[in-house]
């Protein structure tokens, strides 16, 4: 069931993007300089998206247009709320979980991509499953379900696991038909950590997708695709079937775990469509020291298809309002009956 290799190739693509365009951000953002006055601060955050935003062209955003549209609700002596509220509500326009305008007192986000979507997950209801015995490992939860079946519940990819972590757990679950790893509610993280988890469930290096990364301001200024590959852990690796569960706000780098697991033999993923997030995330400050976030860097899934919007399950299932009333869930079950068979 479980199998060891030896040794371990490390693919260092992804490092490398990050370093080439933390360099080219870095060195836009200095070229040009704008006053501390609302004015500027419109002005900064606007070139700012213009130039290193990396889906105007894919989401079809008209940017001029925008600019022409909240300039109009800009004035010389508008408070810093106001100001906020103009700018935040002028990113919301990109419908993006991954862009933010940070000020000392308020976070602008966008949350739509998952609030306008059924919920399809109930902590209360997990519990009729797990119970309150349930073990706990660097943040990720993990059982035996009555069937047979393993469970592992991560719920952000924030929280560190280590090699020892997993080696424990999958040893654990090891007399298991099948497993399910629950990502529902997990908002992203740290790449590194979905990464250290996906390559238990492969024995072979497997194409995932690929990044691109801006090479001029221009909206569609991007160097060539670079291959993204998923390497064979050299620790424990299970050799059943898995499957993903998950909802809209599984984002961001949980988004990139199930593109990962989605070229897998062994893996199918059960429940909603993903919340997306596709886009490497970059920060950037404006004169006002207002801290801006956006995607910066494409990823796209192994046929260049882009992932930015979500990835659909192999199956689709929600959580049914009578289930809900009864305290079941729809996709754990139904994820245990896939497995069963």
């Amino acid at each position: 069931m479980m199998k060891y290799k030896e040794k371990k190739n490390y693919s260092t693509i992804r490092k490398l993007c990050l370093c080439f365009f933390l360099v080219f951000f870095s060195s836009c953002v200095e070229e040009a300089t704008f006053d501390n006055t609302p004015q500027g601060n419109f002005d900064a955050l606007w070139k700012i998206i213009d130039e290193q935003y990396c889906f105007l062209d894919y989401k079809k955003i008209d940017w001029d247009s925008i600019h022409t549209i909240y300039q109009k609700r800009i004035t010389a002596d508008m408070t810093n709320e106001g100001l906020f509220q103009v700018l935040g509500d002028m990113l919301a326009e990109l419908k993006d979980g991954h862009v933010n305008l940070y000020s000392a007192n308020d976070v602008a986000r966008y949350w739509k991509w998952y609030e306008d979507y059924p919920m399809n997950f109930s902590d209360s209801i997990q519990k009729n499953y797990i119970g309150t015995d349930y073990h706990i490992a660097a943040g990720i939860k993990y059982t035996i379900l009555k069937n047979n079946i393993g469970y592992i519940y991560y719920e952000s990819f924030s929280d560190d696991v280590g090699s020892g972590n997993l080696d424990e757990i999958l040893n654990y679950l090891a007399i298991c038909d099948g497993l399910i790893i629950d990502v529902r509610n997990n908002g992203g993280g740290t790449i590194t950590n979905a990464t250290k988890l996906a390559e238990r469930f492969t024995n072979e290096k497997v194409l995932t997708g690929y990044i691109c990364h801006k090479t001029g301001k221009g909206h569609s200024d991007f160097s060539e695709p670079y291959p993204i590959y998923l390497e064979p852990s050299d620790h424990i690796r299970w050799q059943k079937k898995v499957v993903i569960i998950t909802n809209r706000h599984t984002f961001s780098a949980t988004n990139d775990f199930v593109n990962s697991m989605n070229n897998l033999p062994l893996v199918t993923i059960i429940g909603d469509k993903t919340g997306g997030g596709s886009g490497l995330p970059f920060s950037s400050e404006l004169p006002n020291g207002w801290s801006v976030r956006f995607s910066s860097s494409p990823t796209f899934a192994s046929d260049m298809s882009q992932i930015e919007w979500g990835i659909d399950p192999d199956k689709k299932v929600d959580i049914t309002t009578s289930d809900y009333n009864k305290g079941i869930d729809t996709i754990i079950e139904s994820a245990c009956t896939f497995l069963k068979e």
